[in-house]
């Protein structure tokens, strides 16, 4: 690998400031110490900060701004999420959280320790010419900051060329950069059927319409939308999370409630799911003289990564991590990611960058479960720092050397 040799030497310095983010996570849209932490340190290295955009989220630009300006050059945006989960840490470890019931369990705190290392480098040796937005996002778990962001005139008064955002990937080699060209994230969509029928003695049901009965038949009726309807070839998932009906064993109750969550990476798959599920629903409540009211709600769209972009991403990869870890056709997930809205109104490429493998970066005192994304034991691989901002670093030079 070819790492930066003032970012290495700076590595400890962002790690205390990765691991303080760590101690102390914020949820969604309340990353206020986050924020002004990340807003601070920009101020620090001399670095222009925009702050309140989408709520608490903070943009640092270095070089030659275009916004409100007629400036030429290139424009490139890179992009970290700032907040946490609401998961119970199990860690034990020096820096683990000290508010109950929240934890970074996705690696958001290293997201923006790498691009605060990398926004630290090239605020102190710039060797680009053109423009760099550093986008410090809130709320991506399940709030949508990133769509938040952009109704906030985040592309309008920065006007990337291109965006880039990089999560750690458990599982995937330390340093190892995987790339799509196309979906790389899916969709999701969530769904609530509620069946309305008529509640009797459970010993007379004959007196009654049973909807636990009716909502057992759309449940199996659904995944036929997905193994019947759905064309083989197009990837979708359709999985029933919750049912919940009745308050005793001998009453049969007047409502159930189907949910669930359904993911796919094409919008067409999602409409043809939405518009069976309602068909099966109405149509099988109906036929047992039963009613079903069904919410179906999109939550963030499927990320697609551009061509161009997602080529030129693997190219800088190339050089800074080797050929060798480079992984050009990784397998796309049916997780979600709202850096979707953002590839929807610029081009651009969203990254997976090896967080390792088995969890043996972890220190002394980690909990007993895996190290997977959204675990209770969860740490970010601080080695990780320096090769994600030496990669920010050379992905912006290359962006910008003919801006």
């Amino acid at each position: 690998m070819r790492l930066l040799d003032d970012i290495v030497a700076a590595k400890p310095q962002i790690q205390a400031i990765r691991r303080d983010i760590h101690a102390h996570p914020e949820l969604r849209f309340a990353e206020h110490r986050t924020s002004e932490l990340v807003a601070s340190a920009l101020k620090g290295w001399g670095i222009e900060v925009h702050r309140a955009i989408g709520g608490t989220g903070v943009v640092g630009v270095i070089g030659a701004s275009r916004a409100g300006s007629t400036i030429a050059g290139r424009m490139i945006g890179l992009r970290a999420d700032m907040d946490a989960l609401p998961i119970q840490e199990l860690n034990e470890f020096a820096h683990r959280s000290t508010h109950p019931g929240r934890m970074h369990a996705c690696g958001h705190d290293g997201h923006t320790a790498m691009l605060l290392a990398a926004a630290r480098h090239l605020a102190q040796a710039p060797s680009f010419s053109g423009t760099v937005v550093l986008i410090f996002q809130p709320a991506e778990e399940g709030g949508a900051g990133a769509k938040k962001m952009i109704e906030d005139g985040l592309f309008e008064r920065f006007p990337c060329d291109a965006v880039f955002a990089i999560h750690n990937w458990p599982g995937l080699a330390l340093g190892q950069l995987g790339i799509a060209n196309g979906p790389v994230m899916a969709s999701t969509s969530e769904f609530e059927i509620r069946v309305l029928g008529r509640g009797a003695h459970a010993a007379m049901p004959d007196l009654g319409i049973d909807p636990v009965f009716v909502a057992v038949q759309i449940v199996q009726g659904l995944q036929g939308l997905v193994t019947r309807v759905k064309r083989p070839i197009d990837n979708a998932v359709l999985s029933v999370t919750m049912i919940h009906a009745g308050d005793a064993t001998n009453v049969i109750p007047d409502t159930a409630t189907v949910c669930g969550t359904v993911r796919t990476f094409k919008d067409s798959v999602t409409d043809l799911i939405e518009d069976g599920m309602r068909r099966i629903a109405q149509s099988t409540a109906q036929a047992h003289q039963a009613y079903a009211q069904v919410m179906f709600e999109r939550n963030y769209p499927p990320t697609v990564n551009h061509a161009r972009e997602a080529q030129f991403a693997a190219t800088v990869g190339d050089e800074v991590l080797g050929p060798e870890n480079v992984i050009r056709d990784i397998e796309p997930t049916m997780g979600a990611e709202d850096f979707a809205f953002m590839l929807q109104h610029r081009p651009g490429a969203y990254l997976f960058l090896g967080n390792g493998t088995s969890g043996i970066h972890r220190s002394a005192g980690h909990g007993a479960g895996p190290c997977t994304l959204h675990n209770a034991s969860y740490d970010f691989n601080d080695e990780l720092i320096p090769i994600g901002a030496s990669y920010w670093v050379r992905l912006v030079e290359r962006f910008l050397s003919n801006a």
